[in-house]
This record gives structure tokens, C-alpha cells and sequence, in this order.
């Protein structure tokens, strides 16, 4: 309930709550203390509502029984409303939170945990990248927060880098990978076409690219794409296509496509732009799990061992 705007809504909903669970109760009692003239007679005491031709339903009064577990149960309802979260913005007596009791069992569980980290303090990635403990427990720590992204096998997928291969759009370092895990990264390449200046153009410079990596291409419309690449593209990805790793701009003259290296998926990157987000994980793992996942992460495009 704390994601109310407005105090107000917190006290309708407060209001609302105690309102039902009081009628429920006078509803009860207004039920139960209506005296019936209960008859032996079958037929007198009938509802007249019959199933099965000889099955009736009669106006009996409720079982004390099941009217005190009614009763039971709506001086739970405010026991439970004192003591915890329910009445709009009141925290509860307990003052009780699912992101405390969250925050609580994670932190139990990393005390539990430290000894295992203590052994790799004060090493590198590179490293820890060679303890076969570090890559068991890096092994998990990947799968259980990265690999919805860049698959189990971390080869990733369109639009989700390849992590087991030497192609790195910020860096492949182990403190490069650290800091990407840490702070996210945010990649944007924004729309082209109106500085390449037409679809006829964009095509030209999709040429050059697939030139640069020497692939089949238009050696005419490469040559044009060229001189269209030098006014509108090389301030990202350099004059010979290879990127920058400061900004994020991918090699152009390899042969790893995060987005798909035919003339037509290029056409729509310049036309259209990219955007990549890499979420910042420092609220999700700490410290000591960042190192160990990072020194997984290295290993396999340097060591070639998963």
C-alpha cells in the first residue's frame, strides 16, 4: 500500500476493510437472533425447495458452532489488521514487510555464505577464473540471474551479446565485466537515415559494412556507402569500423552481429536506431557474488571452458 499517491486513498481503503468486516458481524448477529418456530413437522419446517423428489431443504437456525468460528473468525480479521499491513498505509503493529522479511533472509543467507567467498578476497578475476570452487559457485550464480538474457550456455541470443566468445562492446577485462555487471550499461544507437540521408544511401553504407568484415558486397554502392560511412558514422565507430569500447560502439569489421549481419538488418539499424539496456545487478548480488560471477563470465571467453 505504500505506492498510494495520496493518504487519502490509503484511508478509503482502511475505511472500506473495517466497514465489511463489521457488517459481516452485525449480519451474523442480525441472522442469528431472528427466532424461528422450528417444527417438527417436516413439511411446515420446508423452504419448499426439493431435490432428488423427497430431498427438502428446511428453516433451520444456523449451529452455534458454525456461528462461534464466524465470530472467531472476524476478531482474527482485526487481530490480524493490528498486527500487520492491511489497513491502506498502516504499517501494522510488527511494522512487518515482505521486502524486510526479504532483506532479512538474505542477509542470513550471505553470513552463511561468507566463509565460502572469504578464500578468493584479494584476488583478481583472472584469477579466481582458475578455482574450480569460483566456477561451480559462479556457475550458479549465472544461471540464477543472467541467463534469462544471454541463455544457460551464455552465447546469448539477437540482441543479447554472445558472452563466451572475444567480441566485448564495453571491454573484456575482468574489471570491464565487473564494472558492467555493478552499473548496467545502456547502449543506444540512435536513427541514421536522416544524416545518410535516404533508404538509397542506408543501403550504400550497409554495403560498406559488410564490406569491412569481407563479406560478399556491391563493390559500387560500397564505394558510395564509404564516403557516406566517413561523414555520418565514424564518430562512434571509428574511420576503420572497429568500435569504441568507451561508448559501447560495436566492431564493424569482425564478424559478430548482435543484431543480424545481412544488408537488410543493418538497413533497419541505420533507419530505425538499437537500443540496449544491461540492468545494474548491485542491488541484486553483492560484492563478493559479483567478483565470482564476473571470473565465470571471463573464463569462458579466455579459457574456453564452461
Amino acid at each position: 500500500m505504500s505506492d498510494f499517491f495520496s493518504s487519502t486513498v490509503g484511508l478509503l481503503v482502511a475505511g472500506v476493510t473495517l466497514f465489511s468486516i463489521v457488517m459481516c458481524g452485525v449480519l451474523l448477529w442480525v441472522q442469528a437472533s431472528k427466532k424461528l418456530k422450528v417444527s417438527l413437522d417436516v413439511k411446515s419446517n420446508s423452504t419448499g425447495h426439493v431435490w432428488d423428489e423427497d430431498l427438502q431443504e428446511l428453516n433451520n437456525p444456523m449451529p452455534r458452532w458454525w456461528m462461534g468460528l464466524f465470530y472467531i473468525t472476524i476478531v482474527f480479521a482485526f487481530a490480524y489488521l493490528f498486527f500487520f499491513p492491511g489497513l491502506g498505509t498502516y504499517q501494522g503493529k510488527s511494522e512487518w514487510s515482505s521486502q524486510g522479511q526479504y532483506l532479512a533472509e538474505r542477509k542470513m543467507v550471505e553470513e552463511r555464505a561468507a566463509p565460502l567467498f572469504a578464500k578468493f578476497e584479494g584476488l583478481k578475476v583472472e584469477e579466481i577464473a582458475h578455482m574450480p570452487e569460483a566456477k561451480a559457485m559462479g556457475e550458479r550464480l549465472f544461471l540464477n540471474n543472467c541467463a534469462q538474457c544471454h541463455c544457460s550456455d551464455a552465447r546469448g541470443g539477437r540482441g543479447f551479446p554472445n558472452l563466451t566468445d572475444a567480441d566485448w562492446l564495453y571491454g573484456g577485462t575482468g574489471e570491464a565485466i565487473q564494472v558492467s555487471i555493478v552499473e548496467g550499461r545502456n547502449g543506444i544507437m540512435p536513427p541514421m537515415i536522416a544524416a545518410v540521408g535516404s533508404d538509397e544511401n542506408a543501403r550504400a553504407v550497409a554495403q560498406y559494412v559488410l564490406s569491412l568484415s569481407g563479406r560478399a558486397n556491391d563493390p559500387l554502392k560500397a564505394q558510395l556507402g564509404r564516403k557516406i560511412f566517413g561523414e555520418a558514422c565514424v564518430a562512434c565507430h571509428g574511420a576503420d569500423g572497429k568500435g569504441n569500447q568507451a561508448i559501447g560502439a560495436p566492431n564493424l569489421s569482425d564478424r559478430t552481429w548482435l543484431h543480424g549481419g545481412t544488408e537488410r538488418s543493418i538497413v533497419e539499424t541505420i533507419k530505425n536506431g538499437r537500443q540496449g539496456h544491461m540492468p545494474s545487478h548491485k542491488q541484486i548480488l553483492n560484492a563478493d557474488q559479483i567478483r565470482v560471477v564476473s571470473s565465470y563470465v571471463w573464463q569462458m571467453s579466455n579459457t574456453g571452458n564452461r
